[in-house]
């Protein structure tokens, strides 16, 4: 095993950090330039809406391929061939981004580049997972998300200043320029001594031909849920609620700006919470009560001015720090022949079920014929399961990480 005992802020915890803040610039695009890119394409505003729903859920289908291909290789072939194969694959994707000149061409760039997005952050918090000490890990995936996630602010302030395709240009160069900072990166020890023995690795059916171990899986998907809730509907479409709520010049950018700055200290206070508590669940109970009570506030139509909702965002960012508490779980509930196919997939099936969450809003909005209904109930009916699987899920704080899946 490698005795490097890296620190907090050692090598692949910053290298990490600042891979996860271009893959969230990247990832977040879309939402925070979506009005003026599809506008330019000549599409008209309610088109806008619908192609942008769409475009939006095709990237997140991505993202769910990309999960599995990139967690098997991960397990396969080693964590930092992740690292490096998807940072290369989103690049590029994003640099193509920028000449598209139809809704077809835009709609598959988005897939590709959402293939490609999909291993960074599982990758980063299982190689730190494995290479510190086991009382450092969860504040080290703190430090990685919570840094990474002002890619999201940085895009909008670079969305204000350049052209859309501009936008795609800048995020594709700097995941170019962090292949160079990967150079230096070790591989985990732990994967280098399963990867001389005959266990298998990487088999993602083993996920699933183990009833407790694909209990164990479902419960880890269904803990992140409410966080791309927050992010996917609330957020993302805060111009529509807010035309329903009577508050006009909601920028749904600015909206996802607000909420990325608050998951940046969320998630730094959520690994600080868990480290004092020695506890991951009590510390995502508490994020979720945060959660609940800030989604309440937006419903109750607290805010009456777009300044008064944009705080709102934030506070719901805040709360949806949780999501590295159920990442990280989910890189200390499997064993090392799993780890990676476990940790990348479980974030990018969250993310990938964003198109189910949006037709689960489309129909309840439908059904209901009230805009606010559908959502609030599309919440109810995602966090409850979610609560319900975290209380039934083991506590991982401390956990011995050197052993495998039979």
């Amino acid at each position: 095993m490698n005795d490097k005992q890296p620190g907090i802020f050692s090598l692949p915890v910053i290298v990490g950090a600042l891979g996860f803040f271009v893959d969230v610039y990247d990832l977040l695009l879309f939402g925070i330039i979506r009005k003026p890119s599809l506008t330019a394409l000549g599409l008209s505003a309610n088109e806008v809406f619908t192609q942008g729903e769409y475009i939006l859920s095709i990237q997140m289908f991505g993202l769910l391929a990309g999960g599995i291909l990139w967690g098997m290789l991960g397990d396969k072939k080693g964590r930092l061939s992740v690292l490096f194969g998807s940072i290369l694959l989103y690049s590029l994707a994003n640099i193509i981004n920028g000449f598209v000149t139809t809704v077809p061409q835009y709609t598959i760039m988005r897939f590709i580049a959402g293939v490609g997005l999909a291993g960074e952050l599982g990758a980063s918090i299982t190689l730190v997972s494995e290479l510190l000490p086991k009382e450092k890990r969860g504040i080290a995936a703190a430090v990685i998300a919570g840094f990474g996630i002002f890619g999201a602010v940085t895009a909008f302030f670079v969305s204000q200043q350049f052209d859309w395709r501009m936008c795609y240009f800048i995020g594709g160069g700097m995941g170019l320029l962090l292949l160079l900072l990967r150079v230096s990166i070790f591989e985990s020890g732990l994967y280098k001594e399963l990867s001389k023995s005959n266990v298998p690795r990487g088999n993602f059916l083993m996920l699933f031909n183990n009833r407790e171990r694909f209990l164990k899986y479902l419960r880890c998907v269904t803990i992140g849920l409410p966080a791309w809730y927050v992010i996917g509907v609330l957020v993302t479409f805060s111009d529509k609620f807010g035309e329903v709520f009577g508050i006009a010049n909601i920028d749904p950018g600015k909206a996802i700006m607000y909420q990325y700055m608050g998951i940046a200290f969320g998630d730094i206070t959520v690994g600080l919470i868990s480290n004092w508590l020695k506890s991951r669940k009590k510390a995502l109970f508490i994020f979720y009560g945060i959660t609940i009570f800030f989604i309440v506030l937006y419903f109750a139509q607290v805010a009456t001015t777009a300044q008064g909702l944009y705080l709102i965002c934030a506070g719901l960012g805040f709360g949806t720090g949780f999501s590295v508490v159920y990442i990280t779980m989910s890189a200390e509930q499997f064993g090392t022949n799993l780890r990676a196919t476990a940790a990348i997939s479980i974030p990018n099936m969250v993310r990938g079920a964003l198109p189910l969450i949006i037709l689960l809003f489309q129909g309840l909005r439908n059904i209901t014929g009230n805009f606010i209904m559908g959502g609030w109930l599309t919440g109810i009916i995602l966090i409850v399961p979610a609560i319900i699987a975290a209380w039934y899920t083991k506590e991982t704080f401390g956990k011995d990480l050197n052993f495998i899946e039979a």
